[in-house]
């Protein structure tokens, strides 16, 4: 059985890592995360810009709009220091906000850390493209993945965009029955 391919939109939004300050580590704890649990062919597409509002707005719109992006995570910026405008932007792009990313997202941090509770990340839908901000550090960034990306497949069916198929042993992917792919006939 052949599997959709997609395009995953990867954007780190730092200022340092950016300017070269330090070495980024989110887009390589995004890219390994989805190379150790998606079997769908995934082409990359990324990003390492600073925490300018107009900058990240225009890369969400550009990975959505231009790119064909299915899905578009963030890795920073979501935080309540003043240069954080990550949820901002995104929602400045949003066609729709889905709250519950966002809830479910602090959910999964707040079993880590007390400090989950000061995040702002949010998932919206921009066309055929879903958009979640994730944290930034690397171990923050597979938590939270493994909390939430059993729905993500779904709702990106529901936008109209690939199906999404994880290995089984990674994320026990959820669909309803009636959204399931029969395999083919023999």
């Amino acid at each position: 059985m052949t599997h959709d391919p997609v395009r995953i939109g990867l954007v780190s939004i730092s200022d340092r890592a950016s300017q070269g300050v330090y070495e980024d580590q989110g887009l390589p704890a995004l890219r390994a995360w989805f190379n150790e649990v998606l079997v769908n062919p995934v082409e990359f597409v990324a990003r390492l810009i600073p925490d300018e509002q107009p900058q990240i707005e225009s890369t969400l719109i550009e990975l959505a709009d231009t790119e064909g992006c299915a899905l578009i995570l963030t890795t920073g910026g979501t935080g309540p220091a003043l240069r954080d405008v990550t949820p901002e932007a995104t929602l400045a792009v949003a066609h729709k906000v889905l709250p519950g990313f966002g809830e479910a997202m602090r959910a999964v941090s707040l079993k880590y850390v007390p400090t989950a509770i000061l995040s702002r990340q949010v998932g919206v839908t921009r066309g055929a493209s879903l958009i979640l901000n994730l944290p930034g550090q690397p171990k923050a960034i597979k938590e939270t993945l493994d909390g939430i990306f059993a729905a993500v497949p779904y709702c990106i069916d529901l936008i109209g965009g690939p199906y999404l198929e994880a290995r089984p042993d990674t994320v026990a992917v959820f669909r309803p029955k009636s959204a399931l792919r029969q395999p083919p006939a023999p």
